[in-house]
């Protein structure tokens, strides 16, 4: 399922207009974003947790040369599936 798809099936399911969902799942979008940029946590009771981790800087290899070079470190957003979820995809 891509974002479109997305959209057309909570507009169905909600009964608004595709262009009211759009707004709607955008609005839901960036607001997860910007929450996880401010260094917050957004958790869905059922649903999951969405949370950012830190990875340190580490040392890698260039896979086409073998030269090694550092990789710098970076904030990752993570997910993590509630009980809900878990259950429904069971």
């Amino acid at each position: 399922m891509n974002k479109q798809d997305l959209i057309s099936a909570v507009a169905e399911i909600s009964g608004l207009s595709k262009s009211d969902t759009t707004k709607a799942v955008e609005g839901v979008f960036e607001s997860i974003s910007a929450a996880l940029k401010k260094g917050d946590e957004v958790r869905l009771v059922g649903f999951g947790t969405f949370s950012v981790s830190q990875r340190k800087a580490s040392t890698g290899r260039n896979p086409r040369t073998g030269e090694t070079m550092t990789i710098k470190a970076s904030a990752q957003p993570k997910f993590k599936a509630g009980k809900g979820l878990k259950d429904s995809v069971n």
